[in-house]
């Protein structure tokens, strides 16, 4: 299966917040098995990450001006679980409204890509990219597009893994992969706001 997950603490910001948004969504049939997310060191709380310089150094003196742990970069240290937890919710309040315009079709597809052990991550998280594109078309232009983007993901997230329960830690890799290649930047501004 997906082991990139466990690399660290490189995609940490876009974890938190994938995780939280499906703790917050409404219609998430697979909460009880999200702590399992935290069980298998796939995702941490926030207060849990040790910020190291770049020597790999563990900063004890309360400066917090390097960001790497393991020799990876790691969640900015300003961004806190409380602003994480606020973002997601808001963001899961958009996917609720959005969760009606995606269509059974996609998201049947998205499941058989998934099933498909065959496919390399990078071909999943291209499916799973191609699906938010066509999804994204439809929504309304009031909406920011690259908000729009990030939250079809994450509901297209949830509904694969309401379908497949036992997809929840590859369907979650894969979208936490696919946030960080393409909302990485939009997603920490976000944060930092």
């Amino acid at each position: 299966m997906e082991q990139d997950i466990h690399s660290g603490g490189f995609n940490q910001m876009e974890r938190m917040l994938l995780f939280a948004f499906l703790e917050e969504s409404s219609g998430c049939e697979f909460k009880e098995q999200l702590p399992s997310l935290r069980s298998q060191g796939i995702v941490y709380p926030l207060q849990d990450i040790l910020y190291c310089d770049s020597d790999g150094e563990l900063q004890t003196d309360g400066n917090r001006s390097g960001h790497f742990q393991n020799g990876e970069q790691v969640f900015d240290p300003e961004v806190n679980e409380e602003i994480v937890r606020t973002i997601a919710a808001q963001l899961a309040e958009i996917g609720d409204q959005l969760d009606k315009e995606v269509k059974a079709k996609v998201v049947n597809d998205l499941v058989q890509h998934f099933l498909n052990e065959n496919l390399s991550r990078e071909e999943i998280t291209r499916c799973l990219s191609q699906a938010v594109e066509v999804l994204a078309r439809a929504i309304p232009s009031d909406l920011e597009r690259e908000k729009a983007m990030l939250v079809l993901a994450m509901v297209l997230t949830k509904k694969v893994a309401n379908k497949v329960p036992f997809l929840l830690q590859r369907v979650f890799s894969t979208t936490v992969n696919y946030i960080s290649q393409h909302f990485h930047g939009y997603v920490a501004r976000m944060l930092r706001e």
